[in-house]
This record gives C-alpha cells, structure tokens and sequence, in this order.
C-alpha cells in the first residue's frame, strides 16, 4: 500500500534509485571479494615461501674457520656474469639412520664431494666428483672443541671428519687451486626425501643385485628406484659391481644426470602441486653457506642454470688411478689432472664421453676430453652395476 502523500512517480523514482545502489554496490563487493582472495592467496604464498625459506639451514661457522687463512686461498671470483665453484658435499651423521647404507663409524662423513662448476653466462656446468680415498695434502684445520689438527698426507674424506666444511674447501683449495665461492651440505636422509618428491627416478642396472648390507634387491634392466633404493644404490660399494669407489662414483653420476632431467621435466617444475614438495624435500636436507642459504638465493643459482642444455651438464671423476703404496687408495693422474683444473679455473669448456680418457698400464691420459657423462644421456647407455 502506497502512503497518501506519495504519487506513482515518487515510488518509481524511489524503486529505480534504489536498483542503481544495488547496481553501484555489486562492483564494489565483487572487488572488495577478489581483494580477499588475492591477500588470502599473497598470505598463503608468503607462508610456504617462509617455510621452505626456513627449511634451510646457515653454516655460519665455516666462514669463521676460513676468515683467518684468507690470504691463503685463491683469488675469488668478481663480478656478477662470473663463473661459479660450489662444492656440495653428501653428508650423514652416522647411526642417525644411515649407518644401513654402509660400515656404521659412530661419526660424521662426508663420502661424496662435487666440485661444481657452472660457467659465466650459464654457458654449461661440470660437476667434478672427488673420491673419498684420493691421497691429498690436508692443511692444518680447527675441530669443533677448538684444537687444531696437524697437516697431514692422508685421505680426502678424513678432511671432512676433522674439520668439517672448512677443512674440506681448504683441502680442495689446496688441490686444485680453484676458488670455493659456497658450499652446501647435502643429507643423505634428505636426498631420500627428494627422490621420493619427483616420484623415482630411473636407473639401469646390467644384472640383477641382492646386497644384504645395502638393502638392495633389483631386477636387471631399467626401473625406477624410490628413495629407500636410491639411497642405497648411490652409496653401496659391496655388492654391486667390483665394489670399488670409481664404480660407485660413476652410478652417482648416471644417477644425477637422471636426477636432473627428473626435476627439470615439464611434469615438476611447471606443476605448483610437485614443485612444493620437491622444494620442501629439497630445502629441508641442506645446509648452505650465508651467500646460499636463502630461497631467494637459491632461486637464483637455479635460475642461471635452467637454461642450460642437458648435454652441456656434465659429470666427472677427477683423473685418479691407484695409489702406488696402497691399491685401496687413489692418486692423481698428472699432467691430466692440472690440465682439468687449469680448464675449471679458466672457465673453458670440458668435454666428457665414456672413451674421454685413454688408459696405458692401467692410467688414465687425458686425449682433450675426460672420462664422465652427460645430463642428457639414456641412463641405461654403457650401462654399469
């Protein structure tokens, strides 16, 4: 019913008016909505960034240990388009579960050490493997309760296990005289972690492997391994093949050029729903110096590797043979082995294939490339236990 001291024109008015503020208010609701949704969206982003930013942990004792002998290391790279050096050392605290995988020593080691090499402007990346019985000269390092060891002729993994990080970058250092610029210390357990995040990835084995000790039990041919498998295949050295530390190098090798194509596929990277837990997994299993131990940093370091072609990813073993005094440990092959240094201190290309480096009684001789293999070959090509 109409009040009397209103006409039809007055309710029509007052009904059109307020059809144009309902009109007027939608715009505003809808965006005061996407507003809601883009902070809820900003605030869930921010909060996984901050976890997987505080996955990471910071060895900020390294850069203490190495301040006092500055003077000693090589001339650090400058500038911005320079090639970098990052060794990445695998880690594990042993009888903190990993004692399965080998001898539990009741202390840490560190039996993998990459020297890896990523050329200025992103034109490739080497990663040099270090065997853990190579015959080094390690320098005076501090241990953890303050001491100082001696120098000392010994092999390389002892560098880890008496000074840590420190130690073992001023052992590479002295090695090569290459300039370690960072470093990341990798868990095994973590590395486990990671390998189960992208699904498996894929190896390929010559014959069948039942190895008690490392907990293996694989058929032939190619297959994908889980973390659990991973783990033990990358680290067993009895059991599979002739059980000696070049073998076991090169599985790890093959293992991370699969490893890499894993990660860079399409079905990883690209996907939001896998890339998380890759980088959760990822994250949560390394130790990173102050330049690298932030996700913004490492975003960075990985950015100026994702365009690099698979087959410019290359992997190898620095030049070795048996040591003349103890056939259990390993020496440099010279001139091959300064000829690769020179080449990593230089930034100039290194080429890998598997005949790279000829062998006379029982030597490796460098003939312009290096015994190793690439991200982009098949996994099961001259395929090794």
């Amino acid at each position: 019913m109409t009040d009397p001291g209103t006409t039809d024109a007055d309710s029509g008015a007052s009904s059109t008016a307020s059809v144009r503020t309902r009109r007027r208010r939608w715009p505003r609701w809808a965006a005061l909505g996407a507003a809601v949704l883009v902070l809820a969206s900003a605030a869930t982003s921010w909060s996984l960034y901050r976890k997987l930013d505080g996955n990471i942990r910071t060895d900020a004792g390294t850069a203490q240990a190495l301040a006092p002998y500055e003077k000693e290391r090589p001339t650090p790279v400058r500038g911005t388009q320079e090639a970098r050096n990052i060794l990445v050392l695998g880690s594990d605290n042993r009888g903190d579960g990993n004692g399965a995988y080998g001898h539990d020593e009741g202390s840490q080691r560190s039996d993998t050490a990459i020297l890896l090499h990523i050329a200025a402007d992103g034109r490739g990346a080497t990663g040099m493997s270090i065997p853990r019985d190579l015959m080094v000269d390690i320098p005076d390092c501090r241990k953890p309760d303050g001491s100082t060891t001696a120098p000392q002729f010994a092999q390389f993994n002892w560098a880890f296990q008496r000074g840590g990080a420190a130690c073992t970058i001023r052992t590479v250092e002295k090695l090569t005289g290459i300039r370690v610029d960072h470093h990341l210390v990798v868990d095994f357990n973590g590395f486990k972690k990671l390998v189960d995040a992208v699904d498996g990835v894929e190896v390929c084995l010559a014959e069948p492997v039942h190895d008690r000790e490392a907990k293996l039990d694989l058929p032939a041919g190619r297959q994908t391994l889980d973390g659990e498998d991973a783990l033990g295949y990358v680290r067993a050295r009895h059991g599979l093949g002739n059980g000696s530390d070049t073998q076991r190098i090169e599985r790890q090798q093959r293992f991370l050029g699969s490893l890499v194509k894993k990660v860079r596929s399409n079905g990883v990277l690209l996907n939001p729903t896998r890339a998380y837990p890759v980088l959760d997994a990822a994250t949560s299993s390394l130790t990173a110096d102050s330049g690298l131990d932030s996700l913004s940093e490492l975003y960075e370091l990985v950015r100026s590797v994702r365009d690099i072609p698979e087959d410019h990813i290359r992997f190898l073993t620095v030049p070795r043979q048996s040591y003349k005094l103890d056939i259990n440990r390993d020496e440099l092959v010279q001139p091959a082995a300064e000829e690769l240094f020179t080449k990593l201190r230089e930034d100039s290309p290194v080429t890998v294939g598997e005949g790279g480096a000829k062998k006379k009684d029982g030597e490796e001789k460098t003939a312009g490339s290096y015994r190793g293999t690439t991200a982009d070959l098949d996994i099961c090509a001259n395929t090794a236990r």
